[in-house]
Protein backbone atom coordinates (compact mmCIF):
# COMPACT_ATOMS: atom_id res chain seq x y z
CA UNK A 1 0.00 0.00 0.00
CA UNK A 2 1.37 4.04 -0.89
CA UNK A 3 0.85 5.72 1.89
CA UNK A 4 1.03 9.87 1.58
CA UNK A 5 4.38 11.27 2.25
CA UNK A 6 5.65 12.29 5.52
CA UNK A 7 3.86 15.43 6.24
CA UNK A 8 1.54 15.81 3.50
CA UNK A 9 -2.45 14.50 4.76
CA UNK A 10 -5.27 13.26 2.49
CA UNK A 11 -8.55 15.59 2.97
CA UNK A 12 -11.24 13.63 3.31
CA UNK A 13 -14.91 13.14 4.77
CA UNK A 14 -15.45 15.38 7.83
CA UNK A 15 -12.11 17.02 7.66
CA UNK A 16 -12.99 18.15 3.91
CA UNK A 17 -16.18 19.76 5.63
CA UNK A 18 -14.69 21.23 7.72
CA UNK A 19 -11.84 22.87 5.61
CA UNK A 20 -14.58 23.97 3.43
CA UNK A 21 -16.84 25.81 5.93
CA UNK A 22 -13.54 27.62 7.31
CA UNK A 23 -12.49 28.81 3.73
CA UNK A 24 -16.30 29.75 2.80
CA UNK A 25 -16.81 32.00 5.92
CA UNK A 26 -13.36 33.51 5.65
CA UNK A 27 -14.55 34.30 1.98
CA UNK A 28 -17.75 35.79 2.73
CA UNK A 29 -16.51 37.97 5.56
CA UNK A 30 -13.35 38.65 2.82
CA UNK A 31 -15.77 39.54 0.32
CA UNK A 32 -18.23 41.88 2.79
CA UNK A 33 -14.59 43.83 3.04
CA UNK A 34 -14.65 44.61 -0.62
CA UNK A 35 -11.64 42.02 -1.54
CA UNK A 36 -11.92 39.94 -4.84
CA UNK A 37 -10.56 36.68 -5.48
CA UNK A 38 -7.31 36.10 -7.08
CA UNK A 39 -5.31 32.54 -7.63
CA UNK A 40 -1.55 32.44 -8.22
CA UNK A 41 0.69 29.61 -9.36
CA UNK A 42 2.50 26.53 -6.52
CA UNK A 43 5.49 26.33 -8.61
CA UNK A 44 7.03 30.06 -8.76
CA UNK A 45 10.33 30.88 -9.82
CA UNK A 46 13.16 30.46 -6.68
CA UNK A 47 14.38 34.12 -6.58
CA UNK A 48 10.67 35.42 -6.06
CA UNK A 49 11.30 34.20 -2.48
CA UNK A 50 14.92 35.09 -1.86
CA UNK A 51 13.96 38.99 -2.33
CA UNK A 52 10.77 39.24 -1.01
CA UNK A 53 10.73 36.35 2.16
CA UNK A 54 14.92 37.02 2.97
CA UNK A 55 17.68 34.95 2.05
CA UNK A 56 17.91 35.18 6.14
CA UNK A 57 14.63 33.57 6.91
CA UNK A 58 14.46 30.04 7.98
CA UNK A 59 11.91 29.69 5.17
CA UNK A 60 14.46 30.59 2.04
CA UNK A 61 17.70 29.01 3.89
CA UNK A 62 16.48 25.48 5.35
CA UNK A 63 12.58 24.73 3.90
CA UNK A 64 11.75 26.19 0.70
CA UNK A 65 11.10 22.79 -2.10
CA UNK A 66 13.73 24.22 -4.41
CA UNK A 67 15.04 22.36 -7.68
CA UNK A 68 15.85 22.66 -11.30
CA UNK A 69 12.95 22.23 -13.78
CA UNK A 70 13.68 20.31 -16.77
CA UNK A 71 14.69 23.71 -18.78
CA UNK A 72 17.25 24.42 -16.30
CA UNK A 73 15.13 27.00 -14.21
CA UNK A 74 15.61 27.42 -10.18
CA UNK A 75 11.81 27.12 -9.23
CA UNK A 76 10.49 26.26 -6.17
CA UNK A 77 6.84 25.09 -4.42
CA UNK A 78 5.51 28.78 -2.94
CA UNK A 79 6.16 28.73 1.00
CA UNK A 80 3.52 31.35 1.81
CA UNK A 81 1.20 33.39 -0.23
CA UNK A 82 2.16 37.57 0.08
CA UNK A 83 5.13 37.31 -2.94
CA UNK A 84 3.16 35.42 -5.00
CA UNK A 85 0.07 37.62 -4.81
CA UNK A 86 2.92 41.03 -5.16
CA UNK A 87 4.52 39.26 -8.11
CA UNK A 88 0.83 38.95 -10.08
CA UNK A 89 0.21 42.45 -9.05
CA UNK A 90 3.54 43.85 -10.41
CA UNK A 91 2.97 41.31 -13.36
CA UNK A 92 -0.21 42.79 -14.28
CA UNK A 93 0.83 46.41 -13.74
CA UNK A 94 -1.91 47.10 -10.79
CA UNK A 95 0.62 49.01 -9.58
CA UNK A 96 0.51 51.58 -12.24
CA UNK A 97 -3.54 52.10 -11.60
CA UNK A 98 -4.71 54.64 -9.52
CA UNK A 99 -7.22 52.47 -7.81
CA UNK A 100 -6.73 50.85 -4.71
CA UNK A 101 -6.96 47.12 -5.37
CA UNK A 102 -7.75 44.62 -2.23
CA UNK A 103 -7.11 40.38 -2.76
CA UNK A 104 -8.07 37.42 -1.13
CA UNK A 105 -6.95 34.13 -1.80
CA UNK A 106 -6.57 30.27 -0.64
CA UNK A 107 -4.44 27.26 -1.08
CA UNK A 108 -1.71 25.01 -0.63
CA UNK A 109 1.83 25.77 0.91
CA UNK A 110 4.84 23.87 1.00
CA UNK A 111 7.48 24.33 3.78
CA UNK A 112 10.42 20.80 4.36
CA UNK A 113 10.21 20.90 8.07
CA UNK A 114 9.54 18.67 10.85
CA UNK A 115 5.78 17.70 10.66
CA UNK A 116 3.88 18.14 13.98
CA UNK A 117 -0.22 18.92 15.03
CA UNK A 118 -1.31 21.55 12.80
CA UNK A 119 2.44 22.34 10.82
CA UNK A 120 2.18 19.95 7.87
CA UNK A 121 4.82 20.26 5.29
CA UNK A 122 1.68 20.48 2.39
CA UNK A 123 -0.14 22.93 4.53
CA UNK A 124 -2.75 25.46 3.70
CA UNK A 125 -3.98 28.76 3.96
CA UNK A 126 -6.67 31.86 3.60
CA UNK A 127 -5.03 35.52 3.06
CA UNK A 128 -6.16 39.15 2.25
CA UNK A 129 -3.61 41.74 0.32
CA UNK A 130 -4.44 45.22 0.72
CA UNK A 131 -2.49 47.38 -2.07
CA UNK A 132 -2.14 50.78 -2.30
CA UNK A 133 -3.83 52.26 1.26
CA UNK A 134 -1.04 53.79 3.45
CA UNK A 135 -3.35 54.90 6.42
CA UNK A 136 -3.07 52.80 9.23
CA UNK A 137 -6.71 52.48 9.39
CA UNK A 138 -6.67 49.79 6.82
CA UNK A 139 -4.10 48.30 9.28
CA UNK A 140 -7.05 48.27 11.79
CA UNK A 141 -9.58 47.12 9.25
CA UNK A 142 -7.36 43.69 8.72
CA UNK A 143 -7.17 43.09 11.97
CA UNK A 144 -11.23 43.44 12.97
CA UNK A 145 -11.91 41.35 9.60
CA UNK A 146 -9.40 38.63 11.03
CA UNK A 147 -11.28 38.95 14.11
CA UNK A 148 -15.00 38.93 12.29
CA UNK A 149 -13.72 35.31 10.69
CA UNK A 150 -12.82 34.02 13.96
CA UNK A 151 -15.60 34.92 15.40
CA UNK A 152 -18.03 33.76 13.00
CA UNK A 153 -15.82 30.35 13.37
CA UNK A 154 -15.76 30.41 17.25
CA UNK A 155 -12.50 30.55 17.66
CA UNK A 156 -10.65 32.72 20.67
CA UNK A 157 -7.88 34.19 20.59
CA UNK A 158 -5.25 36.40 21.88
CA UNK A 159 -4.01 39.23 19.57
CA UNK A 160 0.00 40.28 19.75
CA UNK A 161 0.93 43.60 18.06
CA UNK A 162 4.19 45.74 17.61
CA UNK A 163 5.83 47.85 15.16
CA UNK A 164 9.02 46.70 13.23
CA UNK A 165 9.66 50.80 12.13
CA UNK A 166 10.92 51.91 8.82
CA UNK A 167 13.97 52.40 7.04
CA UNK A 168 14.11 56.14 8.67
CA UNK A 169 13.96 53.97 12.79
CA UNK A 170 15.95 50.98 11.78
CA UNK A 171 19.43 52.15 11.15
CA UNK A 172 19.90 53.14 14.66
CA UNK A 173 17.99 50.28 16.14
CA UNK A 174 20.01 47.85 14.16
CA UNK A 175 23.22 49.02 15.17
CA UNK A 176 22.14 49.31 19.11
CA UNK A 177 20.59 45.77 18.70
CA UNK A 178 23.77 44.28 17.08
CA UNK A 179 26.35 45.45 20.07
CA UNK A 180 23.46 43.98 22.83
CA UNK A 181 23.81 40.67 20.89
CA UNK A 182 27.65 40.67 20.92
CA UNK A 183 28.41 40.62 23.86
CA UNK A 184 25.94 37.89 24.26
CA UNK A 185 26.76 35.98 21.18
CA UNK A 186 29.16 33.41 22.94
CA UNK A 187 25.36 31.88 24.89
CA UNK A 188 23.30 32.06 22.13
CA UNK A 189 22.44 29.21 19.32
CA UNK A 190 24.68 28.92 15.88
CA UNK A 191 21.62 30.42 14.15
CA UNK A 192 21.37 33.51 15.94
CA UNK A 193 25.04 34.26 15.73
CA UNK A 194 24.38 33.36 12.12
CA UNK A 195 21.77 36.19 11.57
CA UNK A 196 24.12 38.65 13.59
CA UNK A 197 25.69 39.17 10.31
CA UNK A 198 22.78 38.68 8.21
CA UNK A 199 19.98 40.23 9.39
CA UNK A 200 19.81 40.84 13.70
CA UNK A 201 16.58 41.45 13.84
CA UNK A 202 15.78 37.58 13.18
CA UNK A 203 17.08 36.55 16.26
CA UNK A 204 14.22 37.88 17.62
CA UNK A 205 11.98 34.93 16.39
CA UNK A 206 14.12 32.87 17.54
CA UNK A 207 12.69 29.71 18.97
CA UNK A 208 15.34 28.19 21.29
CA UNK A 209 14.46 29.21 24.87
CA UNK A 210 17.61 29.53 26.19
CA UNK A 211 17.96 32.79 23.68
CA UNK A 212 14.52 34.23 23.96
CA UNK A 213 15.84 34.09 27.66
CA UNK A 214 19.03 36.01 26.86
CA UNK A 215 16.89 38.82 24.75
CA UNK A 216 14.29 39.68 27.60
CA UNK A 217 16.59 42.83 28.17
CA UNK A 218 17.85 43.54 24.26
CA UNK A 219 16.72 46.83 23.07
CA UNK A 220 13.29 47.48 21.74
CA UNK A 221 12.33 48.64 18.65
CA UNK A 222 9.29 50.11 19.85
CA UNK A 223 11.18 52.53 22.09
CA UNK A 224 13.20 53.91 18.90
CA UNK A 225 10.55 54.35 16.71
CA UNK A 226 10.49 57.44 14.27
CA UNK A 227 7.69 59.97 14.55
CA UNK A 228 5.66 58.99 12.18
CA UNK A 229 5.82 55.05 13.49
CA UNK A 230 5.33 55.96 16.57
CA UNK A 231 2.21 58.17 15.99
CA UNK A 232 0.97 55.20 13.35
CA UNK A 233 1.19 52.68 16.24
CA UNK A 234 -0.07 54.76 19.20
CA UNK A 235 -2.84 55.45 16.46
CA UNK A 236 -3.56 51.82 16.36
CA UNK A 237 -3.30 50.75 19.50
CA UNK A 238 -6.32 53.40 20.41
CA UNK A 239 -8.04 52.38 17.32
CA UNK A 240 -8.05 48.91 19.07
CA UNK A 241 -9.26 49.99 22.68
CA UNK A 242 -11.85 52.09 21.24
CA UNK A 243 -13.23 48.73 19.65
CA UNK A 244 -12.51 46.94 22.83
CA UNK A 245 -10.41 44.37 20.77
CA UNK A 246 -8.07 43.33 23.60
CA UNK A 247 -4.13 42.86 22.65
CA UNK A 248 -0.72 42.44 24.09
CA UNK A 249 2.01 44.39 22.71
CA UNK A 250 5.17 42.02 22.20
CA UNK A 251 8.33 44.02 21.63
CA UNK A 252 9.96 40.81 20.32
CA UNK A 253 7.39 40.19 17.66
CA UNK A 254 8.50 40.09 14.33
CA UNK A 255 7.40 37.57 12.16
CA UNK A 256 9.11 34.97 10.14
CA UNK A 257 9.29 36.95 6.88
CA UNK A 258 11.76 40.13 5.64
CA UNK A 259 9.16 42.18 3.81
CA UNK A 260 7.16 43.50 7.16
CA UNK A 261 7.55 47.02 8.32
CA UNK A 262 6.03 49.07 10.68
CA UNK A 263 2.80 47.30 11.85
CA UNK A 264 3.08 43.30 12.95
CA UNK A 265 0.67 40.81 14.51
CA UNK A 266 -0.03 37.63 15.54
CA UNK A 267 -3.37 35.69 16.75
CA UNK A 268 -2.24 32.79 19.05
CA UNK A 269 -4.26 30.63 20.78
CA UNK A 270 -3.70 28.33 23.55
CA UNK A 271 -5.52 25.59 22.60
CA UNK A 272 -3.08 24.11 20.40
CA UNK A 273 0.07 23.48 21.99
CA UNK A 274 3.06 25.16 21.53
CA UNK A 275 2.48 26.29 17.57
CA UNK A 276 0.55 28.97 19.05
CA UNK A 277 0.13 31.04 16.08
CA UNK A 278 -3.36 30.78 14.60
CA UNK A 279 -3.04 33.76 12.04
CA UNK A 280 -0.54 36.64 11.13
CA UNK A 281 0.23 39.30 9.08
CA UNK A 282 0.86 43.39 8.70
CA UNK A 283 2.33 46.03 6.59
CA UNK A 284 5.07 45.45 4.18
CA UNK A 285 4.92 48.93 1.88
CA UNK A 286 8.08 48.25 0.12
CA UNK A 287 7.69 44.68 -1.34
CA UNK A 288 5.98 46.17 -4.09
CA UNK A 289 8.94 48.06 -4.69
CA UNK A 290 11.04 45.29 -4.39
CA UNK A 291 9.45 43.19 -6.86
CA UNK A 292 10.58 45.81 -9.31
CA UNK A 293 6.97 47.64 -9.09
CA UNK A 294 6.36 51.10 -8.33
CA UNK A 295 6.01 51.79 -4.77
CA UNK A 296 3.13 50.72 -3.40
CA UNK A 297 1.88 50.77 0.42
CA UNK A 298 0.61 47.10 1.65
CA UNK A 299 -0.69 45.69 4.82
CA UNK A 300 -2.23 41.67 4.63
CA UNK A 301 -2.36 38.42 6.49
CA UNK A 302 -2.83 34.78 6.53
CA UNK A 303 -4.59 32.74 8.10
CA UNK A 304 -2.79 28.99 8.72
CA UNK A 305 -6.24 26.35 7.79
CA UNK A 306 -4.88 23.57 9.91
CA UNK A 307 -3.60 25.44 12.64
CA UNK A 308 -7.22 26.23 13.57
CA UNK A 309 -9.18 22.83 11.89
CA UNK A 310 -9.51 21.61 15.46
CA UNK A 311 -10.35 25.17 16.93
CA UNK A 312 -13.47 25.22 14.41
CA UNK A 313 -17.14 25.41 16.35
CA UNK A 314 -18.70 23.62 13.15
CA UNK A 315 -22.73 24.40 12.95
CA UNK A 316 -24.95 21.71 13.55
CA UNK A 317 -25.70 19.93 10.19
CA UNK A 318 -28.96 20.53 8.36
CA UNK A 319 -31.16 17.77 6.23
CA UNK A 320 -30.36 19.06 2.82
CA UNK A 321 -31.27 17.67 -0.67
CA UNK A 322 -33.15 14.63 -1.74
CA UNK A 323 -32.86 10.37 -1.54
CA UNK A 324 -34.86 8.99 -4.69
CA UNK A 325 -35.57 5.27 -4.60
CA UNK A 326 -37.38 2.51 -6.05
CA UNK A 327 -38.95 -0.55 -4.66
CA UNK A 328 -38.90 -2.44 -7.44
CA UNK A 329 -36.27 -3.18 -10.39
CA UNK A 330 -38.67 -2.29 -13.29
CA UNK A 331 -38.82 1.71 -10.91
CA UNK A 332 -35.14 2.18 -10.86
CA UNK A 333 -35.14 4.04 -14.89
CA UNK A 334 -38.56 5.77 -13.62
CA UNK A 335 -36.11 7.33 -11.25
CA UNK A 336 -33.13 9.36 -13.48
CA UNK A 337 -35.48 11.54 -15.95
CA UNK A 338 -36.94 12.87 -12.49
CA UNK A 339 -33.39 13.17 -10.45
CA UNK A 340 -32.20 14.82 -13.51
CA UNK A 341 -34.76 17.40 -13.32
CA UNK A 342 -34.73 18.02 -9.05
CA UNK A 343 -30.86 17.95 -9.67
CA UNK A 344 -31.46 21.92 -11.05
CA UNK A 345 -32.61 23.00 -7.96
CA UNK A 346 -31.36 20.54 -4.83
CA UNK A 347 -28.94 17.75 -4.30
CA UNK A 348 -29.93 14.71 -5.48
CA UNK A 349 -29.27 11.37 -4.35
CA UNK A 350 -30.18 7.60 -6.12
CA UNK A 351 -30.29 4.59 -4.73
CA UNK A 352 -29.91 2.09 -8.01
CA UNK A 353 -30.70 -1.04 -6.04
CA UNK A 354 -34.30 -1.74 -5.34
CA UNK A 355 -34.81 -2.22 -2.28
CA UNK A 356 -38.05 -2.27 0.70
CA UNK A 357 -39.47 0.44 2.45
CA UNK A 358 -37.70 0.46 5.47
CA UNK A 359 -34.09 -0.21 3.66
CA UNK A 360 -34.58 2.89 1.57
CA UNK A 361 -35.04 5.03 5.04
CA UNK A 362 -32.20 4.06 5.94
CA UNK A 363 -30.54 5.19 3.31
CA UNK A 364 -32.48 8.37 3.12
CA UNK A 365 -30.78 8.73 7.19
CA UNK A 366 -27.28 8.23 6.36
CA UNK A 367 -27.89 10.50 3.02
CA UNK A 368 -29.06 12.95 5.71
CA UNK A 369 -31.43 13.93 3.03
CA UNK A 370 -34.84 16.26 3.34
CA UNK A 371 -36.84 14.30 1.26
CA UNK A 372 -37.14 10.66 0.58
CA UNK A 373 -38.54 9.75 -2.64
CA UNK A 374 -39.93 6.43 -3.57
CA UNK A 375 -41.23 4.72 -6.89
CA UNK A 376 -42.87 1.28 -6.21
CA UNK A 377 -45.14 -1.26 -8.00
CA UNK A 378 -48.20 0.87 -7.55
CA UNK A 379 -46.49 4.13 -8.12
CA UNK A 380 -45.07 3.21 -11.39
CA UNK A 381 -48.54 2.03 -12.73
CA UNK A 382 -50.55 5.16 -11.64
CA UNK A 383 -47.98 7.38 -12.68
CA UNK A 384 -47.46 8.74 -9.15
CA UNK A 385 -44.60 9.27 -6.30
CA UNK A 386 -44.19 8.77 -2.85
CA UNK A 387 -42.25 11.29 -0.78
CA UNK A 388 -41.96 12.21 2.71
CA UNK A 389 -40.27 15.39 4.74
CA UNK A 390 -38.04 13.61 6.96
CA UNK A 391 -37.68 17.00 9.11
CA UNK A 392 -41.89 17.79 9.69
CA UNK A 393 -42.40 14.19 9.26
CA UNK A 394 -45.46 14.71 6.37
CA UNK A 395 -45.80 12.90 3.82
CA UNK A 396 -47.89 12.45 0.58
CA UNK A 397 -48.36 11.28 -3.08
CA UNK A 398 -48.58 13.38 -5.98
CA UNK A 399 -48.69 13.12 -9.80
CA UNK A 400 -44.86 11.96 -11.34
CA UNK A 401 -45.06 14.75 -14.17
CA UNK A 402 -46.72 17.67 -11.14
CA UNK A 403 -43.87 16.23 -8.94
CA UNK A 404 -41.13 16.65 -11.74
CA UNK A 405 -41.46 20.46 -11.76
CA UNK A 406 -42.81 21.75 -8.48
CA UNK A 407 -42.31 19.83 -5.04
CA UNK A 408 -46.16 20.27 -3.43
CA UNK A 409 -44.71 19.68 0.57
CA UNK A 410 -47.44 19.95 3.07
Amino acid sequence: MINPLRGMKDLTFEESQRFNFIVNTATTVAKRYGYNYIETPILEETALFKRSVGESSDIVGKEMYQFEDKGGNDVCMRPEGTAGIVRAFVSAKLDRQPMKQKFYYYGPMFRYERPQKGRLREFHQFGCESFGEVSVYEDFTIITMIKQIFDALGIGFELLVNSLGCPTCMPTYRENLVAYLTNIKEELCSDCNRRIETNPIRVLDCKNETCQSLLTASPKLIENLCEECDSDFKKLTALLDKADISYTVDTNLVRGLDYYSKTAFEFVSSEIGSQSAIAGGGRYDRLVEFLDGKPTPAVGFAIGIERIMELVKMPETKREGIYMGAMTQEAVEALFPLAEQKRKESKVTVEYNSKGFKSHMKGADKANARYAVLIGEDELKEGTVWFKDLESKEEKSVLLGEFTFKMHLP
